[in-house]
């Protein structure tokens, strides 16, 4: 394999001294790769005498004048570990090499963790070496043979006294990271992409809605667009344009158009308060609105502008009718790149403004995220890597637009992949949802587990047979919910975890790989976590009271760095300041990493009181209340803690809940010891119980704690 297809990154990292050398991963052409890295010192190859190798590593290493072996049982690794330090004198170098593991693409490490924990008790100095495979882990869009075999990227040295688990994944996972950054395919256009991934698959995949059962090939949706976009380009000089439309044909063709225009797609929560709305039109600077007239009409309590800002889709689209069928003839007959510039679409790429979406607002103002085409190109490279979805596959799309997920995921991941898409304008319709999802015979389906418990109410089991994985984000998913819906429905649903800032998706448990004879199988998923890091991502833990390091396997705000990472909010460098460092972002949560590298999430910083110098997490402190309660996880949410200022100890935990009694303060004091014998600290029971008709939630499903802040405020 010629030199030039593997890439070097950090060549300035390898270390004088002798050291052992852990590679997340090898195959042969790559450890004959490392051998040349290390040229000119004293190489002993490391084995755990138990793995199994592929012929041409196995060849190799019997070939090999000097070896050595661990076992992962070794119950005095200190002991192993000074009889291999004899092979690191004079900068000698002790290399790992993996045995065959079954592990999903895009998974950065390939060893099992109970041979990283010995390997980490040797008390030897470790390198940690991050192996990416661009060749394999490609969009359709992409030509792999142009891609390089592997990019090598060189973690930083960990010195024997600090050589953990921990240490070693926080090294791989940088290494990683870089290793990923380079991929020429971010530095694109996501226009240019798309425009790729509707002629590849034009005339295979097809986008259905569900509205109106309504069918439209990626060629037609193609050449709608780009007419579309003629017209968004004449009705304004603005850069972005706003999107007040949900999930369907429609939606899509807005979308594209606008990209295809040169301009930013804006898409407005149109379930916002007016103010929130306000807010978010007036930081976008938009001053044409894309929408449809029943839409208008079913949304009447949005905040609509003057007739003339609207651009009303459903009577432009028909009027372009011969521009629609010029441009389906030029997109057939020429070739992409030619019919990109032709449009311009190469002008804006990279780290430009590729769309502007808002948070939700749950804890307060509306922030605008910038997401450029880097980070929407790496996100979904990133989770279509991990997802390896089965050619034929079909996605259902009903999650809103305005939802980083839903746009990511059900907007660009299926032109980029070549997926039929399936949409219905509202997530709450789970009758509706359950006759597509069996009609067209769906594969995957995302959601959040306030939407999951409508199927567990109105849908009959036989109707999601066809389903292979559904993946939840948004809330935390309950493991009695996930238990239910499986004993229901045949399928467990996995939890993942993303946000705005991150395009959205970061993390997700995947169903296990199937072992392959003499491999070892490398898990990808675990309940209660939220999965794995996506590849290409890098994490990070600090102290939420000193802002220090700590090692990923302790608690601390989870912070993360990678292409898919924005760069910052709307016209709000400060704010930007307080989460951003480095290109390292602040997500607010906080969580831990355990040895297999599944994120456990331990509650939102906004949702931890300071109660007498203690965190406490409001999260724990409801799953307690729910238990003690007798609470179905898989109902409607009845209670959420909130924290509430105290002169004594700094705040007390308040609970809002919409069980009644006959008295709310004797009820309290049973709570209170109900919970005490669960274990539970003083410090963490309700000093109040306040009755509320309903617990204010989000459109996503997400608790809403500003509205829960002031109806607490508003009781004390």
């Amino acid at each position: 394999m010629p030199s030039s297809s593997i890439q070097i990154l950090h060549p300035e990292r390898l270390p004088q001294a002798g050291v052992l050398v852990i590679p997340g991963r090898l195959d042969f052409a790559l450890l004959l790769h490392l051998e040349k890295l290390f040229e000119g010192r004293q190489i002993t190859w490391l084995i755990e005498e138990h793995a199994h190798y592929d012929p041409g590593i196995r060849g190799f290493l019997e070939q090999s004048s000097c070896g050595a072996a661990f076992a992962a049982s070794d119950g005095a690794p200190a002991m192993a570990g000074s009889q291999l330090k004899v092979y690191l004198g004079d900068g000698g170098v002790l290399i790992y090499v993996p045995g065959r593991a079954t592990a999903r693409n895009g998974c950065a490490c390939h060893i099992p963790s109970s041979h990283l924990r010995v390997m980490c008790a040797f008390g030897l100095p470790i390198l940690p070496i991050a192996v990416d495979t661009p060749q394999t882990s490609c969009l359709s869009i992409e030509r792999a043979s142009a891609l390089p075999h592997a990019v090598i990227s060189i973690g930083h040295p960990i010195a024997a006294a600090e050589a953990s688990v921990a240490a070693f994944l926080q090294s791989l996972y940088e290494a990683s990271e870089t290793a990923y950054a380079v991929r020429p395919l971010f530095k694109g256009s996501l226009a240019m992409a798309l425009l790729e991934g509707l002629k590849k698959h034009g005339s295979k995949n097809k986008i259905v809605d569900g509205a109106d059962d309504s069918e439209l090939s990626f060629d037609r949706i193609l050449a709608a667009a780009i007419a579309f976009s003629m017209t968004i380009k004449q009705e304004t000089d603005k850069a972005r344009v706003a999107i007040v439309l949900p999930p369907g044909k429609i939606g899509m063709i807005a979308n594209l158009a606008v990209l295809f225009a040169g301009k930013t797609p804006v898409n407005l929560n149109y379930t916002a308060g007016h103010e929130a709305i306000k807010s978010t039109i007036h930081q976008a600077d938009v001053d044409r609105f894309i929408t449809a007239d029943p839409f208008v009409r079913k949304i009447s309590s949005f905040p609509w502008p003057a007739n003339r800002d609207l651009i009303l889709i459903e009577r432009e689209l028909p009027a372009l009718r011969k521009q629609i069928l010029k441009w389906a003839i030029i997109a057939k007959l020429l070739p992409a790149r030619l019919l990109g510039s032709l449009l311009g679409l190469n002008r804006r790429k990279g780290d430009d403004e590729a769309t502007l979406l808002f948070t939700s607002g749950s804890s307060g103002e509306p922030k605008g995220v910038v997401l450029s085409h880097r980070n929407l190109l790496a996100n979904v490279c990133q989770f279509g890597t991990r997802l390896e979805v089965p050619f034929g596959s079909s996605i259902f799309g009903s999650l809103p637009l305005f939802h980083s997920f839903g746009a990511t995921v059900t907007l660009w991941f299926p032109i980029l992949e070549g997926i039929n898409l399936i949409t219905y304008p509202s997530p709450l319709d789970t009758k509706r949802h359950a006759e597509l999802i069996a009609f067209h015979q769906i594969s995957i389906l995302l959601a959040t587990p306030t939407f999951l418990r409508g199927y567990m109410k109105r849908v009959d089991p036989t109707q999601l047979a066809s389903l292979k994985l559904i993946v939840t984000g948004a809330e935390k998913l309950p493991c009695s919910l996930a238990k239910a819906f499986q004993d229901k429905f045949r399928i467990r649903p996995l939890e993942g975890y993303g946000l705005t800032e991150t395009s959205p998706a970061t993390n997700f448990n995947l169903p296990d790989p199937e072992p392959e004879h003499d491999s070892v199988g490398i898990p990808s998923s675990r309940e209660g976590s939220v999965g794995q890091l996506l590849p290409g991502l890098a994490i990070r833990l600090t102290d939420p009271v000193t802002d220090q390091l700590v090692p990923l396997n302790r608690q601390g705000i989870i912070w993360f760095k990678g292409a898919n990472v924005f760069k910052g909010y709307l016209g709000n460098p400060k704010q930007s300041a307080e989460v951003l460092a480095d290109g390292w972002f602040r997500t607010g949560d906080v969580g831990r990493l355990d040895d297999d590298g599944f994120l456990f999430i331990e509650g939102r910083l906004s949702r931890f009181s300071k109660i007498a110098g203690e965190m406490v997490p409001h999260e724990t402190v409801e799953a307690a209340i729910n238990k003690v309660l007798g609470l179905d996880s898989e109902a409607e949410r009845k209670i959420a803690v909130v924290g509430i200022p105290d002169a004594q100890k700094g705040e007390a935990i308040l609970l809002l809940s919409t069980i009644s009694g006959p008295t709310l303060e004797q009820e309290c004091i049973d709570l209170r010891y109900k919970l005490l014998d669960r274990g539970l600290s003083s410090l963490w029971c309700p000093k109040q119980i306040i009755y509320v008709p309903e617990i204010p939630v989000l459109a996503s499903g997400k608790l809403d704690l500003k509205s829960c802040e002031s109806l607490a405020k508003a009781a004390t």
